[in-house]
Order: structure tokens, then sequence, then C-alpha cells
């Protein structure tokens, strides 16, 4: 749809997806195949090496880059992608945090590999009790990034949120796509076999080297480093991924309809959701 979107109004697509920047990791992303990337210039796609540690503050400064460099030869650009805290990044700014010590990263990471979730949601419990109190308790990238920056300084990551908005230079139209449940559920099991299909396992297994980085932190990796240590079987791994994307998608869903001035359209209705927009443009 944002490559449509991209087509009918002669522009161009930053990625808002805090995996598909990563070179290394297409299967287990859902990344856009070459002929979609080739249809629409793309940007934050393929980007940067999983080694390399990408955040929100940091998406913030390079989508205004490439907004500014879109803006320069067209009068809009198309973001599209589920990660919320980057999207809004983009569009309000982020909290100045202090930078995290790289062996506090890896102490966070490797403490929730060896000892799940449910060590993150009770650390946090006990130590941060005000953070945890309205946390997003089953995501760990969220858990991890406030003990990181609770190991670093002392302090609660809500001591370092300002909640002010900052001033963008464009305007903006939220779009969101949406589909019945049991559409929804069963769009992701077609995609998690079809990502098997494709060869997960082995991607996962080629960058094993890196498992401990944030970017490998997450549905579909996790999962498959289970297997690959021997913690599950194959089929149990493949259904967990299903599980957990369900529940992320869930997450996503939450995120975005707390959004003021989100327009929703059902995405099976794409040439209706266009029509809207060509009003919208004029």
């Amino acid at each position: 749809m944002a490559i449509r979107i991209a087509q009918q109004l002669g522009t161009e697509i930053i990625s808002a997806d805090s995996r598909q920047c990563y070179r290394e990791l297409s299967i287990g992303t859902a990344k856009p195949d070459p002929a979609e990337l080739a249809a629409v210039r793309h940007y934050f796609i393929n980007s940067h090496f999983v080694k390399e540690e990408v955040n929100a503050a940091m998406y913030e400064q390079l989508a205004l880059q490439y907004a500014a460099e879109i803006f320069s030869r067209h009068s809009v650009a198309v973001l599209t992608g589920g990660t919320g805290l980057y999207i809004r990044a983009f569009l309000e700014g982020m909290d100045q945090v202090p930078p995290v010590p790289p062996e506090i990263r890896t102490g966070v990471r490797e403490g929730y590999a060896e000892k799940g979730l449910s060590w993150l949601q009770e650390t946090l419990r006990q130590r941060d009790p005000a953070f945890y109190a309205t946390a997003e308790t089953q995501n760990p990238q969220r858990l991890m990034r406030a003990l990181e920056i609770l190991e670093a300084t002392g302090q609660s990551i809500t001591a370092f949120r300002t909640a002010i908005p900052q001033p963008r230079n464009f305007s903006v139209i939220k779009i969101g796509l949406e589909l019945p449940k049991p559409m929804l559920h069963d769009n992701i099991h077609r995609r998690v076999d079809a990502m098997m299909e494709a060869g997960l396992v082995e991607e996962v297994r080629a960058v094993a080297p890196y498992r401990h980085h944030n970017a490998l932190q997450t549905v579909g990796y996790a999962e498959i480093f289970g297997y690959l240590d021997g913690k599950t079987s194959l089929p149990e791994a493949v259904d967990a991924i299903k599980t957990h994307t369900r529940q992320y998608a869930k997450r996503q869903l939450t995120w975005f309809r707390r959004e003021p001035d989100m327009h929703w359209f059902d995405a099976r209705e794409g040439a209706k959701l266009q029509e809207w927009l060509a009003q919208q443009m004029v």
C-alpha cells in the first residue's frame, strides 16, 4: 500500500521498521523484495550492518535527513512501518537520554538471553516500579532499554521523559490499516510458514555471532536461537513465532489506536484509501 501511495503521489518512501534497516536480516523481517524496492526508492532499508546500534534517537535524525532530501525534490513523502516509537521520534522528537556504556548493554542483553522475559519483568518491577506500572511489560525491547538506563544512570527512564513535542516544518496525514482479527492471524501464520520455507533457520544461523545485539533480541530470531540451542523443537519454535507475532500485532494496534488524528481503513480497500488521499491533496 505504501508503494501504491508513493507511486500515486510521485514520491519516495522512508521505512519506519527498526529491523529492516539491517542488511543481514531479510527473511525474518519480511523485508520488501527486490522488485518492490526497485518500484519506489526506499530509505532506511539495508542501510546498516546488524552489529551497528540503531535506536529511536538515531532514527529521528536519520529520518529527518531523509525527509529533507525527499522534500528537495517532492512536496510529499511517505513514511511507513510498524515501529511506533520510531514514528513518534520522527514526528515529535525524542527526549535526550544519556548514552549507555557498551558493557552495561551487553550485560542486560545477555541476562535476557539467559533468564528470559520474566527476569526482566521482575527486576524492573522491584527496581523501577514507577516505570513498570505503565510499561509494555510483554515488550522485551522496552524493558531492556529501561534496565540499561537504570544501570547506567541510577535513574528511571521516566526521569528523562519531557513529553514536549518538537516543532516540525511539515504537516502530517496519518493512515492506519486494519483487518478483521481472524484474517490478520491467518496472514501472520501464512507469513511465518513462508519465512520458514524461504530459509529462516539458515538466516538465523548465519547471524548467530551477533545474537546478543539488539536487532536479534526480537520475534522470529529469538525463537530460532532457542531451537538451535536445543531448548525447543523446530515445530515448537515456529508455533512460538506465530504466537509472539500475534501478540506483537496486538501491541502495535493498541499503540496506533492511541495516536490522535489517525484515519483508519480496511487493508482490503486500497482504492477507497487512495481516493480519500487524493481528496486530501487538493
